[in-house]
């Protein structure tokens, strides 16, 4: 069965993006940059990759990326309504339309959703965000990777949304750059 990895930037006080969705303020910069993205190539959007005059990187832990409303919506400012189109790629929303053919809108639940993909052959889910999609699918969830920036923003959006219901992760690997971002990788027990 594939799994879904809840792969996001977050500050050391929990917010994966600013009160309006932004997200520009973590630093690209450092020597994080290199290490992330040589292991989650998958994970820099098609748009960037072409900016770069890089090819889309063989994916090495996903194939379909899952979203909020919220999180297509800052691509969607940018006039990018395919943002990574070397994934599958859903979008979970009530009431957008159909943007792109190669992003498909899913308006009814998303952890039945996650459970219909979990079943499909391939390799794992990137829930790239936000907090709200992640407090629905926090039982879907199987590992958190979390790169926690040494920011401390106050407010915003928090990792995840939803009532408070503790649910319980095991570390199972961290590695701290000297930029200070540390990277956390947690499991359900």
């Amino acid at each position: 069965m594939r799994k879904l990895s809840y792969y996001i930037a977050s500050t050391v006080d929990g917010f994966i993006a600013a009160p309006d969705g932004a997200a520009d303020f973590f630093p690209w910069e450092g020597d994080h940059n290199a290490a992330m993205s040589a292991e989650y190539p998958e994970t820099i959007p098609t748009h960037v990759l072409s900016a770069l005059g890089l090819p889309a990187q063989r994916a090495r832990h996903f194939d379909t990326v899952v979203m909020g409303r919220g999180t297509y919506d800052q691509v969607l400012k940018e006039g990018i309504t395919s943002p990574y189109h070397h994934l599958r790629q859903y979008v979970f929303s009530s009431s957008l339309d159909q943007r792109h053919p190669d992003v498909e809108i899913v308006s009814g639940d998303p952890a039945t959703k996650v459970k219909e993909l979990k079943q499909q052959d391939g390799l794992g889910i990137w829930l790239c965000g936000g907090g709200n999609l992640a407090g629905q699918l926090r039982d879907e969830i199987d590992e958190l990777l979390v790169k926690i920036y040494p920011i401390v923003a106050g407010s915003g959006i928090p990792l995840f949304g939803g009532e408070f219901r503790p649910t319980g992760f095991r570390l199972s690997a961290s590695r701290v750059f000297d930029s200070g971002m540390a990277f956390m990788t947690y499991t359900k027990p």
